[in-house]
């Protein structure tokens, strides 16, 4: 679960990963099947983009960016982070007990 938030951390994470693919954010959030509205999901991505300074700080303290072919700083630490966590299949709720800080705030 994200603290203060309704929206888990495995669902989260899947919006990541439809994100990758180029998909569009309306279309990923609805491909995700929720009863959240589509706003929601934009709100979140711009609680990201706000916070990306410091989810990077946190990336780059345990590992250096890979190479991306991203454009998008988001994407590209949306990479980083499921690089730094190959094997979690919920790179959100990793990030979040291996640092012990919530990527939202």
């Amino acid at each position: 679960m994200l603290p203060r938030h309704s929206v888990t951390a495995p669902l989260l994470a899947r919006l990541l990963a439809g994100l990758l693919t180029g998909a569009a954010l309306k279309a990923t959030a609805e491909a995700l099947h929720t009863l959240f509205a589509v706003e929601t999901f934009y709100r979140l991505r711009q609680r990201l983009r706000r916070r990306l300074d410091r989810m990077r700080v946190c990336l780059y303290r345990e590992q250096t960016a890979p190479a991306s072919t991203q454009s998008d700083p988001l994407l590209q630490s949306v990479e980083h982070l499921q690089r730094l966590f190959p094997e979690e299949p919920d790179a959100v709720a990793a990030f979040q007990e291996h640092f012990q800080c919530p990527l939202l705030g």
